[in-house]
């Protein structure tokens, strides 16, 4: 049973459903001979204050941004 696992951004319901569809029809794609019911998606939300870029807290970069787009 092949995993796919996504860690990205909170997401809303549709767009999660949305994805694992994707994700699932692309592999099987690549895989045919594997069942598309064979195939697990796991997502992974990332909260903003959990990711950093360069060193940097990624909600700290995005709040910098905003403050400089003014």
């Amino acid at each position: 049973m092949p995993v796919i696992f996504f860690e990205g951004p909170k997401l809303p319901l549709e767009k999660k459903a949305e994805m694992i569809k994707g994700f699932t029809e692309v592999a099987n794609g690549v895989l045919p001979r594997i069942p598309k019911e064979a195939f697990v998606v796991i997502l992974k939300e990332n909260h903003i204050d959990n990711v950093g870029v360069g060193g940097e807290l990624l909600s700290v970069m995005k709040k910098r941004h905003r403050e400089e787009a003014g």
